[in-house]
């Protein structure tokens, strides 16, 4: 069993920001995936997350069972939800997969990667410190470092902000991105999705 996360914040206020990069791409796998009547989230009081579960058989190899999971956490809580998920369907961190937004790469890259820092980033941080483990798998989402073509010293603007006119359509592209790299991975495995999706 498989448990991908799709970091963010929840709330309409948060919608389409940068840090909600993760819950975007988690949206657009699954409707992708599913028909529309099966997209729906189901809410989770205890586990302090939206979650679906799906049945994902590849054309080589085994059927997956694959959680699909937005904490209802905040982004600085995150590990919170994460680690109440995997106690509760017993995954261990090394079969957990967190999407989140990375400033440190540019607009549009994406980087696959396995264990390492934070890079800053307050929700792997929380993943973290409440798994007790960095080896946990992370599909990184590049957001940049500057706001409207300005390039901005403090991490919370940025992450809070939303895209600017110019940026909307690379943004557009990176959410797609995403959703095919979860697909690559999931048919094929972690080494090949790197080699096809990894990007300097």
């Amino acid at each position: 069993m498989k448990l991908i996360v799709g970091l963010g914040n929840p709330g309409e206020k948060y919608e389409k920001t940068r840090h909600n990069l993760g819950f975007e791409v988690l949206d657009k796998f699954l409707k992708d995936f599913e028909s529309v009547s099966k997209t729906v989230w189901e809410e989770s009081k205890k586990l302090k997350a939206q979650i679906v579960k799906i049945e994902w058989q590849p054309k080589k190899g085994k059927l997956q069972d694959v959680i699909l999971a937005k904490p209802n956490t905040f982004m600085n809580e995150s590990g919170l939800a994460i680690s109440l998920l995997c106690s509760f369907y017993k995954i261990s961190p090394e079969e957990v997969l967190i999407v989140h937004d990375e400033i440190d790469l540019p607009l549009g890259k994406t980087k696959i990667r396995f264990g390492g820092g934070t890079a800053g980033h307050k929700g792997v941080t929380s993943v973290m410190e409440k798994l007790g483990t960095d080896k946990f798998w992370r599909l990184r989402l590049g957001i940049g470092s500057t706001l409207k073509g300005k390039k901005i010293k403090h991490a919370d603007k940025i992450v809070l902000g939303k895209f600017g006119r110019s940026e909307t359509g690379k943004a557009r592209e990176l959410v797609k991105k995403g959703a095919k790299t979860l697909e690559e991975i999931l048919e094929h495995g972690f080494e090949t999705a790197m080699n096809k999706f990894n990007t300097r």
